[in-house]
């Protein structure tokens, strides 16, 4: 199990692969879950290498493999990180000639024969989760049995790429082994860490699946799905215990669902477990704006820390075209309750959405500055593939490139690669970082920010947030890749003279 290694520290798993200011990097938990099943069966024998939070090269990571001398390898990857992992999965084979090579990802489950088509030395793609394909494929191999009859992959058969059946997805997620045991057996969780979250932090998910319909998202879209499905309560809080016994340096648990509160009572019902039980834990988790004051309430007195919320747009409109299912009106209320019980919040807007113009973007600045939370995070909208944004992005004529190296700048960043008539590519990307120094540059925000972070952890982690900030602000001056960037400059100009 690999997640192969890189140029950036690219969190692959992360809603938005890319390199970030902060220096966060998340945990490989897909990579993780399907070992822990691995684990547990005991039928084969299993490795999980992380190359990108060991910074290992291409040569030391290979080196690594050899020692291992796996009869499969399966690879994570993305579509910005696409081409390096092929060429990496390339020079896999040249070196182990029988080794069975199976991508996993977000990316490889939407375009999966176009993924296939692109090198021979990618043998199977696990589509969509993949905690047990990757099970069924070995008992495959080992038996000698017709790949046919496992579902949810893609495999070459006689010069054919050939899909078989989809796989139904997990409902009963009790039955998945606790992803914190491979943590523990096979990585270092001082490796990970999250800009928001006390260090260091682990990463577990207590639901998958988001009914939500963002046209955005491409997890709920593509890999875990619309359908909310869901551990018991007291399965969550089983491994939480074990976290807090087996792994005592983790200082923050990060619930990663897609929406840990889409199921009001589990939620409270998680919390009360946690009390029952006077486990003293700190932990976090991605909300919708839309919970009353008891919930919230009931989170804070259970441990929560900080909230990451999507609010996305300031303006109604805009809201209603992704459709994000929530009002400004609510956005507001959320907040207020959420400041009032104590809880922190990280506030995540996007800019160059379906919809947006500079004026709406303006409006976003002024809703994100009236909410004020603790943190912010102004991004770029990216059209993944499979997602609605990027099937409207194509149709319109909005979208830069389809080469998916020239997703990464020379910093390791995501490029805006939709440009819109009076909104243009660069525009949005000089109003990303415009709108993050407005934001935090406030004295008002200075102030504020100083009175919640005076104990010496917060203070730490906010610290070591501003210097990395400080440190990529000051690595722009690389020249790398700007070929890449003017051809899509270009683009961008040709969309601006047919409007």
């Amino acid at each position: 199990m690999l997640n192969p290694p890189g140029e950036f520290k690219v969190s692959k798993e992360s809603r938005w692969p890319e390199f970030t200011k902060s220096g966060t990097l998340y945990f490989p938990a897909f990579l993780s879950y399907a070992s822990a099943v691995l684990m547990e069966d005991k039928r084969h024998k299993v490795f999980l290498w992380d190359a990108i939070a060991k910074e290992w090269s291409w040569d030391v990571t290979i080196n690594k493999v050899k020692e291992f001398s796996p009869d499969l390898l399966v690879m994570e990857t993305t579509t910005p990180t696409l081409y390096k992992d092929i060429e990496f999965a390339e020079l896999a084979k040249k070196e182990f000639p029988g080794v069975k090579i199976v991508f996993v990802g977000t990316h490889p489950s939407t375009l999966t024969i176009e993924t296939m088509k692109l090198s021979p030395a990618i043998d199977m793609i696990a589509r969509g989760e993949y905690d047990y394909t990757i099970l069924d494929i070995a008992n495959a191999l080992e038996n000698g049995d017709d790949l046919q009859g496992v579902q949810g992959i893609a495999y070459r058969r006689n010069g054919e790429i050939v899909l078989t059946a989809e796989r139904p997805l997990v409902m009963d997620l009790d039955k998945i082994p606790f992803v914190s045991k491979a943590y523990k057996e096979f990585l270092d969780v001082h490796d990970y860490r999250y800009a928001l979250a006390q260090h260091p932090m682990i990463q577990i998910w207590t639901s998958r699946g988001c009914p939500a319909r963002c046209n955005f998202c491409v997890l709920p879209q593509r890999f875990t799905m619309h359908g909310y499905r869901k551990r018991s309560p007291q399965n969550v809080v089983d491994e939480v215990q074990w976290i807090k016994e087996n792994l005592p340096d983790v200082k923050e648990i990060f619930f990663e669902d897609d929406t840990f509160t889409i199921d009001i009572p589990r939620a409270d019902a998680i919390c009360k477990e946690i009390i029952s039980r006077k486990l003293k834990v700190v932990w976090s988790c991605n909300v919708r704006a839309t919970l009353g004051y008891d919930i919230l309430k009931s989170m804070k007195d259970a441990g929560c820390r900080i909230l990451i919320v999507g609010y996305e747009s300031g303006n109604q409109g805009v809201l209603n075209q992704i459709r994000k299912g929530t009002s400004l009106k609510q956005a507001e209320e959320f907040t207020k309750n959420a400041q009032k019980v104590g809880l922190r919040i990280f506030g995540c807007f996007m800019i160059g959405l379906s919809g947006d113009t500079k004026e709406t973007i303006e409006e976003t600045y002024q809703f994100a500055k009236k909410l004020n939370p603790d943190m912010v995070f102004f991004q770029h909208a990216m059209p993944f593939p499979g997602t609605e944004f990027y099937q409207w992005a194509k149709q319109n004529g909005y979208l830069l490139t389809e080469n998916y190296n020239e997703w990464l700048d020379e910093n390791g960043r995501l490029r805006c690669i939709v440009s819109y008539p009076g909104l243009t590519a660069a525009e949005i990307e000089a109003l990303r970082e415009h709108l993050m120094l407005r934001f935090y540059l406030r004295p008002k925000h200075i102030a504020y920010t100083v009175m919640r972070n005076l104990h010496p952890v917060e203070f730490v982690r906010v610290m070591k947030y501003a210097l990395d900030y400080i440190g990529y602000r000051l690595s722009k001056g690389r020249v790398k890749g700007h070929d890449q960037q003017g051809k899509l400059e270009v683009k961008a100009l040709e969309i601006q003279t047919k409007s």
